[in-house]
């Protein structure tokens, strides 16, 4: 039986965007091992026949001390559980998994590259000062590992950059939607006014600063705008509760916070919105693509290759809250033109993004690197 262990900085990414493929590999005979800092998904696992380990660690961690400690109890780690294969999520299980898998000689190294990350996006003294030796480090770790991206824009920066030789590259856009979970609802959409939603992490490289511009310019439309995401308080670019309860009273955007019951939440909205400086395939997007609705975003990487302009939404050029603003205003104002994008989205996720389509190609790389 071939074993495949997976590390991701949070216990929810690998409930709420890997658990298909957890479930695929699970089901064709694979035992299935789970690395995480503890949170409130981890004890789920074991009812899916999946086993989780604790392997604490800082998101954002930079004193080298604490870092070089993390990296040793990885190597440790793996050498323990002796993986076939190991896959990686986000940057710093990747740098450091990387590390980890090649001292403990893991035979298949796969790490997946869902975006460009914070230190590339932001323009602060402290990001600038870490990307030349966060070039280095993703030179190292990615040489002879399969490298999985979402997005040809990022694959084609990391080849610029030469981050990626003695490499095998892949790009599979996305991590799969349930396409038969997230389908258009049954009763006819809700009357206006119309409801915008916006579904993500509340940072501010997710666009919420721009959308709350947008939100204030389009104050006399008959239309509500939705914010559905949790804090992230240890992120650089983490939005605080006063300035939400600054946008609150003067845009009248409506802030909900996490939230469990997101499909109906979409069932009830109009239009999709993702303003973001960066993504790798977004999920919320997807998701409500998947439930029939049309979408605004932004015309950068992972956005454009999940929005075509004019055919099943709209793309504005980034950080441009006007250019959001009147997009949002030609949605709201015309609802043929909402159902007919809206049934290309639901076209497209089929088509392009469902789960099955995804988890094959997932595996694929898998079985191709045994």
């Amino acid at each position: 039986m071939a074993k495949a262990l997976f590390l991701a900085n949070t216990d929810w990414y690998l409930w709420n965007f890997r658990l298909p493929l957890l479930r695929a590999l699970r089901d064709r005979g694979w035992e299935v091992v789970l690395a995480s800092p503890p949170g409130p998904w981890a004890p789920r696992f074991a009812a899916e026949g999946l086993r989780w380990i604790a392997f604490d660690f800082a998101r954002h961690g930079v004193n080298p001390i604490a870092e070089a400690r993390v990296v040793a109890n990885l190597v440790h780690l793996y050498r323990r559980e002796r993986p076939d294969l190991a896959h990686h999520f986000t940057i710093k299980c990747v740098l450091y998994g990387s590390y980890a898998a090649h001292r403990a000689r893991v035979p298949v190294v796969v790490n997946a590259v869902t975006g460009r990350g914070t230190m590339f996006t932001t323009h602060s003294v402290f990001a600038r000062a870490l990307r030349v030796p966060l070039r280095m480090l993703y030179r190292r770790a990615l040489r002879g590992s399969q490298v999985i991206f979402q997005n040809p824009d990022d694959r084609a920066e990391f080849e610029s950059e030469r981050l990626l030789e003695g490499a095998r590259v892949h790009v599979i856009r996305g991590s799969g939607i349930d396409v038969d979970r997230f389908r258009p609802p049954s009763t006819p959409q809700p009357a206006p006014p119309a409801v915008v939603i916006l579904v993500a992490r509340l940072l501010r490289e997710k666009g919420i600063v721009e959308f709350v511009e947008a939100a204030a310019q389009l104050r006399g439309a008959n239309a509500r705008f939705v914010v559905v995401g949790g804090p992230d308080p240890d992120h650089p670019a983490a939005i605080g509760d006063a300035e939400i309860a600054q946008w609150t009273a003067r845009a009248g955007v409506e802030f909900l916070g996490q939230r469990d019951d997101v499909l109906a939440l979409l069932h009830s909205a109009h239009i999709a919105c993702l303003p973001s400086w960066r993504e790798g395939t977004p999920r919320s997007l997807l998701e409500a693509m998947a439930c029939g609705l049309p979408v605004v975003a932004t015309d950068v990487p992972g956005c454009r290759e999940v929005v075509r302009n004019g055919d099943n939404g709209l793309l504005v050029p980034p950080r441009d809250p006007q250019a959001l603003a009147d997009a949002l205003r030609r949605l709201i104002n015309d609802p043929e033109l909402r159902a007919s994008m809206g049934a290309r989205s639901r076209q497209r996720a089929v088509e392009e993004f469902s789960a099955e389509h995804v988890i094959e190609r997932t595996i694929a790389v898998y079985e191709a690197a045994r």
